[in-house]
C-alpha cells in the first residue's frame, strides 16, 4: 500500500491511497492509536497494516479526501535518523572527474594542473568502496514533502538536485544479516538530497563532511509515499530518472546499486540497533545530478523524480537570498 502524511485544514493527517487515487483519512476512520501518525503505524507494522487494508478493503466513501485539497508533507516528517549512501559507481566515477577539473580550473594551467591530479590517483575511486559502503549522517529536521518550495540557502550560488531512493526500517535490530535484513525494511520511498555544490566543495577540502553543502532548512526532500515493501517484490528492478521543467537529464537503474540495502542494513547493524523510522538513502545514480551533467538549478526549477511503482516527487526551487 501506498503511505502518506500530508496537511488538511491547519492539521497533521496520515492517509492512505485508495484503489482510486484518494487519501483515507486513518485516524478519522480508526481510533486505534497506532494510526495516529507514520512512526507509529511503522512502529506497529504486524498490527497497523492488517488494520489499514481492511479500512481500503471495507471502506464506503467515509473520510476521504482529494489529493487537491491537502498539502503533501515529507512521508515520515521526522525520521528516527537519515543515513544517505554512495552506492552507485557511475556517478562517483564522474563527480570526482568534476571535482578534479574544477579544482584544476583555478591553476595557472588548468590542463596542466588536471593531468597532474589524474595522474596522481588522488581522485580514483579507492578499491575499498567496492569492499563496504559508505554514508554519512543527514540532517532529520529539514525534511521536505512532494510539492513544497526547496528554500535557497543564503550561503550558496551553486543550488543541485540527487536522484535517489530509500530505504525505511521498520523493526528494530542489531548484528542484522543480509539474508534477513529485508525483513526489517517497512517500505520504500523516493528523495531528493539537494546540495549546495560550491559550499560542499569548501567542506571536503578538509576531508570531512558533507556538512553544510548538505545541511540547511527544507533539503531533505522525500515523498510523495512510503510504498510498503510487499509492495515492491524487487527494488533492484526499478527505473529512476529525473526531469527539470519537463525536460529529461538522467535515466538509471535500482540495479545498478553496488551494495544494496541487504547489505548497507548488515553493515550498519554491526553492534548498532537500528529502529523503526531510519531512513537509509541509495546514494545518486549515475547521471542523477547537475555535478555530473553540468545543468544546476535555477530559482523557479520544478525538479520531479520518478521511480517506478515509488511515484513522482516534484519539488519548486525557491529564489536565490
Amino acid at each position: 500500500m501506498k503511505l502518506a502524511t500530508i496537511e488538511h485544514q491547519g492539521r497533521m493527517r496520515t492517509v492512505a491511497q485508495t484503489a482510486d487515487g484518494l487519501l483515507l483519512d486513518l485516524a478519522a476512520a480508526d481510533a486505534a492509536p497506532f494510526l495516529t501518525g507514520m512512526q507509529a503505524i511503522i512502529e506497529a507494522e504486524e498490527r497497523s497494516l492488517p488494520v489499514i487494508s481492511g479500512l481500503l478493503a471495507r471502506n464506503r466513501g467515509d473520510h476521504l479526501l482529494s489529493p487537491d485539497d491537502v498539502r503533501f508533507l515529507a512521508p515520515l516528517p521526522v525520521p528516527n535518523s537519515i543515513r544517505d549512501f554512495a552506492n552507485f559507481e557511475l556517478h562517483c566515477l564522474q563527480a570526482l572527474e568534476t571535482s578534479m577539473r574544477m579544482r584544476a580550473s583555478t591553476q595557472p594551467d588548468p590542463e596542466a594542473a588536471y593531468q597532474a591530479y589524474k595522474a596522481s590517483g588522488a581522485y580514483a575511486l579507492p578499491a575499498i568502496w567496492y569492499e563496504r559502503p559508505f554514508y554519512f549522517k543527514g540532517n532529520r529536521m529539514t525534511c521536505s514533502g512532494h510539492g513544497g518550495t526547496i528554500q535557497w540557502p543564503r550561503f550558496s550560488r551553486t543550488l543541485d538536485y540527487e536522484v535517489e531512493f530509500a530505504a525505511i526500517i521498520g523493526r528494530k535490530g542489531v548484528d542484522i544479516t543480509v539474508d534477513r535484513a529485508r525483513d526489517h525494511i517497512f517500505g520504500y520511498t523516493i528523495y531528493n538530497d539537494f546540495s549546495a555544490r560550491d559550499e560542499q566543495v569548501r567542506d571536503q577540502q578538509f576531508r570531512m563532511g558533507p556538512s553544510k553543502g548538505k545541511d540547511f532548512d527544507t533539503g531533505n526532500a522525500m515523498g510523495p509515499w512510503i510504498v510498503t515493501r510487499d509492495e515492491v517484490p524487487d527494488p533492484y528492478a526499478l527505473t529512476m530518472q529525473c526531469r527539470i521543467n519537463g525536460q529529461t537529464q538522467g535515466v538509471g537503474r535500482s540495479g545498478d546499486m553496488q551494495h544494496r540495502f541487504e547489505a548497507c542494513i548488515a553493515f550498519l547493524s554491526r553492534d548498532e540497533t537500528l529502529f523503526p523510522g531510519d531512513v537509509l538513502g541509495s546514494g545518486t545514480m549515475g547521471n542523477g545530478c547537475g555535478f555530473e551533467t553540468g545543468r544546476y538549478l535555477e530559482p523557479g526549477d520544478v525538479v520531479e523524480i520518478e521511480i517506478d511503482g515509488i511515484g513522482t516527487l516534484r519539488n519548486v526551487i525557491g529564489e536565490r537570498r
